[in-house]
């Protein structure tokens, strides 16, 4: 899958029409008010650009996991007033998804005018993608378009059983991420190097298992790079390691190595005897971590290691810290190297891709994240796609109506 697979609203004639769009503005909030705007901020721009096209705009998302119940703490006008402060223009809010006050609404709007609906999942249909509750959505526009990748890892109402029902598109957002992803793992330009961290093993074999087919260099790091230590038979003290994952480890090795993916493991570490902030640490070598002790981070020789696979990368894929980055002085390989990285893409010689919670964290304490060429917020999407799995949301975009009838 790629983006020039997938219909684009910016090729649609929107003038005059309602244009139903799916966002995904499921932000933090904290007693009815947004705590992060960073989704609310990155979709703006697709509204605004509708707007000045002369659609009708009409936007529905989810907040939280209601359980198909109405819940007024999930509700989704806290998010209208965040969108119309940042659109400086006014969002009527609808205080249901579906219905009269919906479809009234929806076409009394004046070309140029935004409307968002309340909540999808204050509806079961939408988590059961049920055709009934896609059709009773659907009235409420005459174009569909999908501008939550993040959202389309499930099939659910709003993301699949709507496209069988209306014209359908993808948005500037979903089409960015799409293309971001696409040029790191099925179109490169190599050498390409992968990241991955993050505390387990288990959590991460299918990003593992295909990661390995996609790229030259693989940097393993974080609390799973003891388990990848301890199939080599190191004794990793005190660190987190999943003893039960140490064949699994194995096998992604072998696969590694039938692929030409030259893994890069930790050859030193940075221990601690306690977890927790300024604890006096350390540097040991993998072969001789201290009984007591846990390795919380790259070492310096490591990290060197690690730094020159960068320099000779074009392509960069990243997902999960090095280290515990959360306590000082536990995130310096992470941060060292999302400078470095940043840098390689400043000066035009690197093309880095960045994701997960995780990792997006990790590269806004670096203050980074501005500066890789793409950093996506999609988590649960966007590990599915470096598991290489398909995405029903993304799928149905790119199958005609007739094809998805009998899915």
């Amino acid at each position: 899958m790629n983006a020039t697979m997938l219909p684009d609203i910016r090729d649609a004639d929107v003038a005059g029409r309602t244009v139903l769009v799916r966002a995904d503005l499921n932000v933090p909030m904290h007693h009815g008010a947004v705590t992060d705007a960073t989704r609310i901020i990155r979709f703006a721009p697709t509204v605004a650009a509708l707007q000045q096209r002369g659609a009708r705009v009409v936007v529905m998302s989810h907040l939280g996991r209601p359980n198909g119940q109405v819940n007024p703490v999930h509700s989704l006008a806290p998010v209208a007033n965040a969108l119309a402060r940042e659109l400086d223009t006014p969002v009527r809010f609808v205080p249901d998804c579906i219905g009269g006050a919906a479809e009234s609404v929806s076409r009394s709007l004046a070309p140029g005018s935004v409307a968002m609906l309340e909540n999808l999942r204050f509806h079961e249909g939408e988590e059961a993608n049920d055709r009934s509750f896609a059709l009773m959505l659907s009235v409420n526009g005459d174009i569909f378009v999908n501008d939550a990748f993040s959202c389309s890892h499930r099939a659910h109402a709003s993301t699949h059983a709507i496209t069988r029902l209306m014209p359908s598109y993808a948005g500037p957002s979903l089409l960015a991420e799409v293309e971001a992803l696409t040029l790191a793992l099925e179109d490169p330009d190599r050498p390409v190097a992968a990241v991955v961290g993050g505390a387990k093993v288990s959590t991460k074999i299918d990003i593992l298992r295909n990661i390995v087919t996609k790229v030259d260099f693989l940097i393993i790091g974080g609390g799973m790079a003891n388990t990848f230590l301890a199939a080599f038979g190191h004794d990793v003290g005190r660190s987190l390691h999943e003893p039960n994952a140490i064949a699994t480890a194995r096998r992604v090795l072998v696969e590694a190595q039938r692929n030409n993916c030259e893994v890069i493991l930790p050859q030193d570490v940075v221990v601690a005897r306690d977890f927790a902030p300024h604890a006096a640490s350390e540097v040991a070598s993998v072969s001789a971590i201290p009984s007591d002790a846990m390795a919380l981070d790259l070492g310096p020789a490591s990290l060197d290691r690690a730094l020159g696979v960068l320099e000779r990368s074009r392509t960069l894929l990243w997902n999960g810290p090095l280290g515990a980055f959360e306590m000082e002085p536990f995130g310096q390989a992470t941060f060292a190297l999302a400078q470095a990285a940043a840098d390689l893409t400043a000066a035009g010689r690197l093309l880095s891709v960045a994701g997960g919670g995780d990792t997006a964290a990790a590269l806004g304490a670096a203050g980074v994240a501005d500066r890789f060429t793409y950093l996506s917020t999609a988590g649960g999407a966007f590990l599915e796609w470096l598991e290489g799995k398909e995405l029903p949301g993304i799928a149905a975009l790119a199958a005609p109506a007739s094809a998805l009838e009998n899915t």
